[in-house]
């Protein structure tokens, strides 16, 4: 058991760290103020190789695990960057696990290389208006057919909450095939990966409190055509494929929240040290510096949770409980990191320069999602603790 980087990760940090100078807080500020996707950001770790990280070595990846991407990702929103910073690439990096892992060669060759390249930016079509969370419950509908052009699907729904689709041109998209009354199961599900074509998508953003760097909309899809060449796997297995990746994605986001939360300790304990009120730096006062001590001792503990979790499944070892767990205790070591910067700086702490209000503002999006707390909640006490199912 040993807690320390080893050489190669810790030149993952310091690299990163590196390419982030430029893209500093006051950028990210300015993003958050006017909008508008960071493509130069994202140009920088695709043209440094980043964006590949996990992805394997034969399609222009560095074929590392997600022990090194959550660094990568930690880092990425620890420098300055938070939520805005790491959702750029966030889909780069977990978002095509299913067409890695269960992809024929021949999709992997099609679609992984423009995407490691920056050519391709792509965005993550699950979540529905009236599903939710009960992603069984989606009703976008992928009726199978077959034309001159050969065989295809055609997909008609509305997805909810997709991320970076005014900017993305292709999509990985979950719909039902098969209606839910003739499956059992999570059977009647299929996954596509396939061009976002805006003629048959009408993409609305929607107005949010954060994070106004990376957009998020509802997309209206009538008539979409998809070459059955673009689903991935068995026709009506795409669920499956899906909870395949939601274990590396919940490892990254608490690791991108940990990170968030360092960026906004790192804020508050400058301030504390610099900020004299009667004579005296506030941070000599206990009522300012144990919150902050706390904050520190929070995120150390699930930073650590964070590794195991992604030592596991780099090992191809069950980490369910350890992903699971570790997802809920950065998201709120993060959030109560982001709360205390707040009240450290008093009023100021409400005034945009000093960068804790958008730092709370986007510790809101890993307490929220991809899982709701509660859900993980009742994962660990059903399956971990054996209690009986609530719902």
């Amino acid at each position: 058991m040993d807690f320390n980087l080893n050489p190669e990760q810790q030149q993952i940090v310091t690299a990163i760290e590196r390419l982030c100078t430029p893209f500093d807080a006051d950028y990210w500020l300015a993003k958050d103020t006017d909008g508008g996707f960071p493509h130069d950001f994202h140009r920088a770790l695709a043209d440094a190789g980043w964006l590949g990280i996990a992805m394997p070595t034969a399609y222009g990846g560095a074929g590392l695990g997600i022990f090194e991407a959550a660094l990568m990702m930690h880092t990425i929103a620890a420098t300055g960057a938070g939520l805005s910073g790491a959702s750029a690439v966030h889909m780069n990096i977990f978002g095509l696990h299913p067409a890695v892992v269960f992809g024929t060669a021949e999709q992997k060759a099609r679609w992984l290389p423009p995407l490691i390249q920056g050519h391709d930016k792509a965005c993550f079509a699950v979540t529905e208006p009236d599903s939710g969370l009960n992603t069984l419950g989606l009703k976008t509908r992928a009726l199978r057919g077959s034309d001159a052009q050969g065989e295809h699907y055609l997909v008609s729904g509305q997805k909810l909450w997709i991320s970076s689709a005014q900017v993305a041109n292709r999509m990985l998209l979950l719909a039902r095939t098969t209606p839910a009354e003739q499956c059992s199961g999570s059977e009647g599900l299929s996954l596509f990966y396939t061009e976002l074509d805006r003629s048959r998508i009408a993409v609305h953003e929607i107005p949010k409190m954060g994070r106004k760097a990376v957009d998020s909309n509802q997309l209206f899809i009538d008539g979409l055509r998809i070459p059955a060449a673009d689903r991935i796997g068995e026709e009506g297995q795409g669920f499956r494929y899906i909870l395949h990746g939601l274990n590396p994605e919940r490892i990254l986001i608490a690791a991108e929240a940990i990170g968030l939360g360092r960026a906004a300790l790192a804020r508050a304990t400058g301030y504390a040290r610099e900020r004299v009120v009667f004579d005296r730096p506030i941070g000599q006062n206990q009522a300012i510096a144990h919150p902050l001590a706390r904050n520190w001792m929070e995120l150390e503990a699930a930073h650590l949770m964070v590794h195991q979790a992604a030592t596991l499944y780099d090992a191809g070892l069950p980490c369910a409980a350890q992903a699971n767990a570790a997802k809920y205790l950065g998201a709120e070591a993060g959030y109560r990191a982001c709360e205390t910067a707040m009240f450290t700086h008093g009023g100021m702490g409400y005034a945009r320069e000093y960068h804790v209000e958008r730092y709370l503002r986007e510790s809101w999006i890993p307490r929220l999602a991809p899982v709701s707390p509660q859900l993980i909640l009742c994962f660990i006490a059903e399956k971990v603790l054996g209690l009986p199912k609530s719902y």
